[in-house]
């Protein structure tokens, strides 16, 4: 189960033909020798045989040391192989539906969420900017994850990626929560791990939605205005959320709109209670703008967009100000677009030391 071993003259050549075989996500990458690799794989404290299991659509074995290949040309430190491995177990697990949604033509990519020490650790941006540019943890984890469904599970656009225009979170799609600012318990900590766990949590969804809000100093007013806006966000007829239902997604408070649920005194499953009621579309409208689907709606009443508030999932990150983000998902597959959390085991990794 080893990787295929290629040649080249020199590291240019051998990067052109990595874009040439497909290999590539169309940027440059660090060229995955077989000491840059067996490094990484060190670095795991694992075999590089040990399989972790198959990814779709191809369902290519996912071992250690191809998951190490991947984090390689990410350009990964060998610091960082307990967060790729973490993301990787996450969407191989079956309540991910991975297949399905590498194959989707919806705009679907995974967003790795990162909670718990290793946070600060290994540098993980929550604050402004933490799903842009600039932050090396999050742009070569996220990355890594990308390269290993690329070249592990075969999705390539067009193939059996059939998403009809993508989004650039398909690069890389990586950041962890602002636990310090958050008025809520760590987002891990609600998923029922322990406060002390590093946690990584994934889930397919869209590129973030911006939400703007202004808060107007009237804490019941303004709870239940920035509920109204984010609802829209999450849930308007644009979106799978409000037209297959049932699924899950995700709310990203900055800060100042966090602490808006603050002076509210409310908690995160009272948060999620109040955007489970919002997220509803009238029959009349469901039946009049649905499509093909409208047949689905029930008469007379709502068409909830989502079975149970705990499937939106609120956290705290970015900058403070006016706005926050909101991810409708994919809402499909099997297991109807689950988000899935792993335990980042860093006891069982390796310190590298660093080539000279």
């Amino acid at each position: 189960m080893n990787a295929t071993l290629l040649s080249a003259s020199d590291e240019a050549e051998a990067v052109e033909q990595l874009h040439a075989m497909g290999c590539t996500d169309g940027l440059p990458v660090v060229v995955p020798t077989p000491e840059r690799v067996a490094r990484m794989v060190l670095a795991s404290g694992q075999d590089g045989d040990m399989v972790l299991g198959s990814m779709g659509p191809a369902g290519g074995i996912a071992t250690v040391q191809m998951v190490a290949t991947a984090a390689v040309m990410a350009g990964c430190l060998t610091d960082h192989m307990p967060l790729v491995m973490a993301a990787v177990k996450a969407v191989i697990d079956e309540r991910f539906d991975l297949t399905e949604m590498q194959a989707t033509t919806h705009c679907t990519a995974p967003l790795i969420i990162v909670n718990g020490p290793v946070r600060e650790n290994l540098q993980v941006a929550w604050g402004f900017g933490a799903l842009g540019p600039g932050h090396r943890t999050n742009a070569s984890v996220g990355r890594a994850l990308r390269l290993a469904m690329l070249n592990i599970g075969g999705a390539r656009p067009g193939e059996s990626d059939m998403a009809l225009l993508g989004h650039p979170g398909k690069f890389t799609y990586c950041l962890a929560e602002d636990e310090a600012s958050s008025p809520f318990e760590p987002l891990h900590v609600s998923l029922g791990f322990e406060p002390d766990d590093s946690v990584v949590t994934v889930i397919g969804a869209e590129a973030p939605h911006s939400v703007l809000y202004s808060p107007v100093g009237d804490p019941a007013r303004d709870a239940a205005s920035l509920t109204h806006v984010l609802s829209i966000g999450l849930a308007n007829l644009a979106t799978n959320n409000a037209i297959l239902t049932n699924g899950a997604a995700v709310v990203i408070l900055n800060p100042e709109h966090a602490a808006v649920y603050r002076g509210a005194n409310m908690d995160r499953a009272a948060v999620q209670q109040a955007l489970h009621a919002a997220c509803t579309t009238p029959n009349a409208a469901f039946s009049a703008h649905a499509g093909g689907f409208a047949a689905r709606a029930e008469k007379g009443g709502d068409v909830s967009a989502f079975h149970d508030a705990s499937d939106i999932i609120v956290l705290v990150a970015g900058g403070t100000g006016l706005y926050s983000m909101v991810m409708p998902t994919w809402c499909a597959g099997a297991h109807r677009n689950r988000a899935v959390s792993v335990k980042v085991e860093a006891d069982l990794y390796c310190e590298v030391p660093w080539l000279a």
